[in-house]
């Protein structure tokens, strides 16, 4: 599917010549000490060109810090006045655009929770009517791509053409070392689907602690994210939200330093190693296509067969073995178990499937 968005380049409306874009601030704007000290400090890293913080933050539970409020907004003022960082924040209402627009902020951005809900989108679309001003999508709490599309669809449709999508990971059941996965296939598959829309990536709520930061970091400026957000104060012990994922200004420094940024384009030659790469790479995938519609004609067979004999679909034996060894022989060949056993389920859902659709026709 086509999706009709028109967006301005990100070069176009912030001035920079330091790449990757880089966000940096509080989770909470807390004082107006703690907002200027941490700006100026965040202000002496070349990198930096928009400083965040929250101002609204309603909690899970009621009783927690859920920030200052729109006086917040007049310290974000002073931090462009003594700083000249551009400004944002977090808008859930068209009250919250209303204050901002009033107090000279920047750029806005919407949040998760915002984002999973297409009402309260809707309600911000209709209030950013004849609005120039850039927005920042964050990805739906929920792993749901077309949510995402649809928050961007809507911003954009309201005449906004400033757009970023921020990748901040998604919730998942299972428990892993991340706060919020990031299932990286998911801005891939954004970025393919929207060509153009800058997508910048937010390490601070993907991995809800430092310790993970830097590698966040690379990987996503190895899948070609074009900046970062990471969350910085100037005392996170004392953060009165997400402590655990803040780091100081200068340790924000320090891991900038240290990240490698890699070209998007190899350089141009008739035997360009890369692109000849490339092109055994298609020709694998054509045979393995075609290895999976020949294993696919086995499984009509089989279906066939078990329709004819009045067999079950599923023989749970069968496929216990399947696994078994087809692991192993994986294992042999140096292939990452998890991998694989993703793919033959993936295979098997689709045999599966083919099976029932000759059931039901025979019947």
């Amino acid at each position: 599917m086509d999706y009709k968005i028109n967006i301005e380049k990100t070069k176009d409306w912030i001035k920079s010549n330091k790449e990757p874009l880089i966000i940096s601030g509080p989770c909470s704007a807390e004082t107006e000490e703690q907002v200027l000290s941490t700006a100026k400090a965040i202000s002496k890293i070349p990198n930096v060109k928009i400083f965040r913080a929250g101002i609204w933050k309603p909690r899970t539970r009621p009783d927690s810090f859920e920030g200052v409020g729109s006086k917040g907004l007049l310290w974000l003022k002073k931090v462009k006045e003594q700083t000249g960082l551009l400004t944002t924040v977090e808008v859930a209402t068209p009250k919250h655009i209303e204050e901002c627009l009033k107090n000279n902020v920047d750029i806005l951005w919407l949040g998760a929770r915002t984002v999973v809900n297409p009402f309260s989108v809707q309600e911000i679309s209709l209030a950013l009517k004849g609005v120039d001003i850039p927005v920042m999508i964050k990805n739906p709490v929920n792993p749901d791509i077309k949510l995402w599309i649809g928050a961007i669809e809507r911003i954009n449709h309201a005449g906004i053409k400033k757009i970023i999508a921020i990748h901040r990971g998604f919730y998942s059941f299972e428990k892993t070392q991340f706060r919020n996965p990031p299932m990286w296939e998911i801005p891939i598959e954004l970025k393919r689907l929207i060509p153009g829309i800058p997508v910048i990536c937010d390490p601070s709520h993907i991995c809800g602690n430092k310790e993970l930061l830097l590698s966040v970091s690379q990987k996503a400026l190895d899948l070609e994210m074009d900046g970062l957000m990471i969350e910085s104060h100037i005392n996170p012990d004392k953060a009165l939200t997400d402590a655990n994922q803040q780091i100081k200004p200068e340790k924000l420094n320090d891991l900038l330093s240290k990240l490698i940024i890699r070209k998007k384009k190899s350089p141009s030659s008739k035997h360009n190693i890369l692109e000849n790469l490339r092109d055994e790479i298609f020709k694998t995938d054509v045979e393995l296509i075609n290895i999976i519609s020949k294993r696919l004609e086995f499984v009509k067979e089989i279906g066939e067969y078990k329709h004819k004999n009045n067999i079950t679909i599923l023989q749970l034996k069968q496929w216990h073995n399947v696994i078994k060894t087809r692991l192993e022989i994986g294992k042999e060949k140096n292939l990452d178990k998890d991998f694989l056993l993703k793919l033959l389920q993936v295979i098997h859902e689709e045999s599966v499937r083919k099976q029932i659709e000759i059931m039901e026709k025979k019947k």
